[in-house]
């Protein structure tokens, strides 16, 4: 059980973790829970990038046409419910501990392994009937400005989760072109490889009166390529026109949004100054928020008179297909060791690893991610440990044993 899990070790960072950690310690706690003015990744990220000046792209009619220019935004979140279940993509945030095991349903070899501090009250997507959707669970750790993303979700008994994938996402990091990035090809919670929480639109930055990042939609089509920052394809199309993941639309400096009530002139300012990113395949161009009573339904129905020819694509390069994905080495790990090695039950254990060339490093079971070298674990039986070391080229691993006498 969740409880038994907890209780198998005391983990304590030895390392000095970054100390702008503190920027998430205002975010408040429980489902739907306010950031208090807290942006997901730094400023430069590429979510956060004010783009109103960034060039058009070339094809920027072309891709336009080929989504077909009367096609309306529509805002796939709101308030109440929408055939027995919430509208948009819930998320929680938690306070770390406890972690509980996350198996995985489908993409295990692409997936950040547990475990996760994914509470049994954490919403799933489409809640309270999530029915067969993407049934997402997102989760927010405030004590240590961790992003954990699940796809396919289904809780279980012992209160540990099956996902279809889930992902780990440093809110503290990326301000690089390669920091936050998942390996060249692999997916995440959503299709693209993309985190889904920083381009949700939410009710508590629109109610403060401005929204300082992209936002996350989808589209019906896609081809086999992706731009940055997204880092994965699911194509459906061999049309030289549909859209490359992580295409970024941004509605037209020219189109008037005086006259829009306010919830939804909040919303179509972000996307004149940050846009918004291709994520997943769906309905066209249906914009991603947060389920929240305060929403206006009738408010945010107006983006529905905005019709796709009024955004334009903004310049994509590179864009990576099959031919040109980057190439590079994964992370090397020169040492990952206990001291001691062989212990009685309930003592301590210090592991301890040197890596270089890693962006994020993952120690399983028991530990979950860590910032920092080391960790200190307090086993009760025989453990053999893995640290997993990852990079934007892919995944390195290694062993070592916890005998307990």
């Amino acid at each position: 059980m969740r409880t038994a899990l907890s209780s198998l070790l005391i983990i304590l960072c030895l390392a000095a973790t970054a100390p702008a950690q503190s920027n998430c310690s205002a975010v408040s706690l429980g489902i739907g829970a306010s950031l208090n003015g807290f942006i997901p990744f730094p400023a430069n990220n590429l979510w956060n990038q004010n783009i109103a000046s960034a060039p058009v792209d070339p094809n920027s009619d072309n891709y336009i046409n080929f989504i077909g220019g009367t096609t309306p935004l529509h805002p796939d979140f709101g308030s109440g419910l929408y055939a027995g279940q919430s509208i948009g993509i819930p998320y929680i945030v938690v306070s770390g501990t406890p972690l509980v095991k996350i198996n995985f349903t489908e993409y295990g070899s692409e997936s950040d392994p547990g475990p996760m501090p994914v509470p049994p009250n954490a919403p799933i997507e489409g809640y309270p009937k999530p029915g067969n959707g993407d049934r997402h669970v997102l989760v927010l750790d405030r004590d240590n400005c961790w992003l954990y993303e699940l796809y396919n979700s289904h809780l279980l008994k012992n209160d540990n989760w099956d996902a279809g994938s889930a992902a780990v996402w440093d809110l503290l990091n990326g301000d690089l072109p390669n920091e936050d990035q998942r390996p060249y090809t692999w997916t995440s919670a959503d299709a693209a490889g993309l985190p889904i929480f920083p381009g949700l639109a939410r009710y508590d930055e629109v109610a403060a009166g401005a929204i300082q990042h992209a936002l996350r939609f989808t589209l019906q089509n896609s081809q086999a390529a992706f731009t940055p920052p997204a880092s994965h394809w699911a194509a459906n199309s061999t049309n030289p026109y549909a859209a490359p993941m992580g295409m970024r639309l941004r509605l037209k400096a020219s189109y008037d949004i005086s006259g829009f009530p306010p919830q939804s002139k909040v919303i179509l300012a972000a996307l004149q100054q940050y846009g918004m990113i291709m994520a997943d395949n769906g309905s066209s161009m249906f914009v991603t928020g947060d389920p929240d009573s305060r929403w206006d339904n009738n408010d945010l129905g107006e983006l529905k008179t905005v019709p796709a020819s009024a955004f334009e694509v903004v310049l994509m390069n590179p864009i990576y297909t099959q031919s040109n994905i980057p190439q590079g080495p994964n992370p090397t790990i020169a040492s990952f060791t206990a001291n001691p090695q062989t212990v009685s039950a309930g003592s301590t254990v210090t592991l301890t690893w040197t890596v270089t060339n890693g962006e994020y490093n993952i120690v399983s079971p028991q530990v979950g991610v860590m910032r920092g070298n080391s960790a200190t674990v307090v086993p009760t039986a025989t453990t053999t440990y893995t640290l997993y070391s990852t990079n934007q080229y892919g995944r390195t691993t290694a062993k070592v044993k916890v005998t307990v006498q």
